[in-house]
């Protein structure tokens, strides 16, 4: 996988405004997320940094497989990028809980970042394709 294709997958992302995450637990049950934030790291790995639900935390902590989708709907044209969780860091914390001013629904309580090293990038499309990585299909 080169450089240069990280670098669409990411500039895609940025354009389509959101990626999506799966996840699985430890007995293979998946759980589909969206984050806002799709970056690339210092050392070629990329960046996800959501307030994630505790879900998907809970899953990579027993699971660290992903799989995450970029795609532009309009264009039909993206990424499905297939790797592991190398770790999780919490990047903030709310400051309290008020009862009065937030929702009933249980809401994440940590931002968290997700250092993902990337094995292989397939296209992701609503047209016919096959599961070749991106650059051999380029080819």
């Amino acid at each position: 996988m080169t450089r240069e294709l990280l670098g669409e997958v990411v500039a895609l992302a940025h354009q389509a405004g959101f990626i999506c995450l799966a996840t699985a637990n430890a007995e293979g049950m998946p759980h589909i997320t969206a984050a806002g934030s799709l970056e690339r790291g210092a050392q070629g790995e990329l960046l996800i940094k959501e307030w994630f639900c505790p879900g998907t935390v809970a899953n990579l902590q027993t699971n660290s497989a992903v799989a995450v989708a970029v795609w532009d709907l309009r264009r039909d044209v993206g990424y499905q990028l297939l790797g592991h969780v190398d770790r999780i860091e919490d990047l903030a914390v709310t400051d309290g809980y008020a009862p009065q001013v937030e929702s009933k629904h249980v809401l994440p309580q940590v931002e968290k970042q997700l250092v993902i090293h990337v094995e292989k990038i397939l296209d992701f499309t609503l047209a016919p394709h096959c599961d070749v990585p991106a650059e051999a299909a380029a080819d």
